[in-house]
């Protein structure tokens, strides 16, 4: 990646047990993105494709336009934070993916969103 294209995306999942019901197999987390242009042009977020996969190995591939029905532009030194939401069916799985960006100069690239773990409270030590 080039010093021109430069994005820290910070993650942190958190489990919603009322919307839960582990009885059905249906786990839900929340997660809130923290995508910061660390680079030296200005970029906007065109698309999101996740891979979210649960403890049995099942995999839910997302893809779609922006990220909760916007197409953030970033400014050098900017940042935007979002919340959304997977539902899996185990108490543990991960999520990871990249977003498509398109700096001023029409060119794009990819901002990889590392791997992070969804897991309910006391499930992973």
């Amino acid at each position: 990646m080039s010093e021109k294209n430069k994005i820290l995306i910070e993650t942190a999942p958190h489990y919603v047990e009322a919307q839960s019901v582990p009885e059905e197999g249906r786990y839900v987390f929340s997660y809130t993105i923290t995508i910061t242009n660390l680079g030296a042009a200005g970029a906007r977020l065109l698309s999101r494709h996740w891979l979210i996969t649960d403890a049995n190995g099942k995999i839910q591939e997302v893809r779609g336009d922006g990220v909760v029905g916007e197409q953030p532009y970033l400014k050098p030194g900017d940042f935007f934070r979002y919340t959304s939401g997977a539902m899996i069916e185990t108490p543990v799985g991960t999520m990871q993916g990249e977003y498509t960006m398109r700096t001023d100069d029409g060119s794009h690239f990819n901002a990889a969103i590392p791997r992070f773990t969804l897991s309910i409270p006391r499930t992973l030590h």
